[in-house]
């Protein structure tokens, strides 16, 4: 087994569907996880990549061959969106638990299907709002929860870069989804109100650009800007407490990834005082999100937990998605959740 984790040859056996662009990095974390049983892709590309990836492993071009399969504990999909609810409640129906990679589904209606079959079934369905399991992310959670950064203010993220874009989905579906798992996760709330905007300037009625709004409960707020017509990459969350503030910027070198700024602004009667200082660097571990989320689901799986990222926490990002693609289609018009 790859990288030594023999202690782990007791875990279920997962089979994958779709080692394309995205699946075969699940492809690999689960190979090396000494989890995958099985590999289904309809293209040749797709199937040639899996015997490279994980040599020695079953691969085919049928879907029901994993579904008979009765070694296979569970199913993880990284297929097109518009798939996900018909093949993950054929999973669940067939009484194997289910990894779904991100969007949970395009309609609201076929995710609270989802969750309904898994609720029937008590089955395992796990979505994959990676950014959640980024040892950076969990850590700066660690920061507010504890109350290092005092209330949230305001949370803002960028994720922009030039490129790759898509035909299909707009870049609100295609980018956003990751931050609007963790903003909902680091707020604790789902917001009241949205209002987003868009352009479309390669793709006809497909936004390339958006920058969407938030407003929670308790006075929070946050945007969203994504866009793949930007001249550099930027993977970029900043977290404004009345305490303290924190940036974790994805694409800078592992230790520099999470920044703590102990500033704030007091007040001398009615004049603002800004208290600067410089930025503390914070700890974190350096294990591969995506290998956190699938060991998260293989223990899911095992100690039948509920996950992390569960059924209820993708319908809640899909809520936010459909409330902010509603605001784009009336030029930004706010609407309520």
């Amino acid at each position: 087994m790859a990288e030594g984790d023999s202690s782990l040859s007791d875990l279920p056996k997962v089979a994958l569907v779709g080692c394309g662009y995205w699946g075969k990095n699940l492809c690999r974390n689960f190979h090396a996880l000494n989890a995958l049983a099985r590999v289904i892709d309809a293209t040749e590309s797709g199937q040639a990549q899996a015997r490279l990836i994980a040599p020695g492993i079953e691969v085919s071009s049928h879907f029901e061959d994993a579904l008979n399969d009765s070694e296979i504990h569970a199913i993880a999909l990284a297929t097109p969106a518009e798939t996900h609810a018909e093949l993950a409640i054929r999973v669940m129906e067939a009484g194997k638990d289910v990894f779904v990679e991100k969007p949970m589904a395009l309609t609201l209606e076929d995710a609270e299907r989802m969750k309904a079959v898994a609720d029937q079934t008590n089955s395992i369905l796990m979505v994959g709002h990676l950014l959640e399991y980024h040892p950076a992310v969990l850590k700066l959670r660690e920061l507010i929860d504890s109350g290092e950064l005092g209330k949230i203010n305001y949370v803002y993220s960028n994720r922009l870069n030039f490129g790759k874009v898509r035909t299909e989905e707009n870049a609100l579906w295609s980018f956003a989804p990751h931050d609007v798992a963790v903003i909902l996760r680091l707020i604790g709330q789902s917001p009241i109100e949205v209002s987003a905007t868009g352009g479309s300037y390669l793709t006809k009625g497909l936004a390339d650009v958006t920058v969407s709004n938030l407003r929670f409960s308790n006075e929070s707020r946050a945007h969203i800007f994504v866009s793949w017509l930007h001249p550099f990459k930027e993977q970029r969350l900043v977290v404004v407490g009345d305490q303290k503030m924190a940036i974790f910027n994805d694409v800078a070198p592992f230790g520099e990834k999470l920044l703590l700024y102990p500033q704030t602004v007091e007040f001398d009667g009615k004049i603002p005082v800004l208290k600067k200082e410089d930025a503390e660097t914070v700890e974190y571990s350096d294990n591969e999100p995506l290998r956190e989320e699938c060991r998260h689901f293989l223990d899911c799986v095992t100690n039948r937990n509920k996950p992390l990222t569960d059924a209820q926490s993708g319908i809640e990002v899909l809520k936010v998605l459909h409330a902010c693609q509603s605001s784009i289609d009336q030029n930004g018009i706010p609407v309520t959740l």
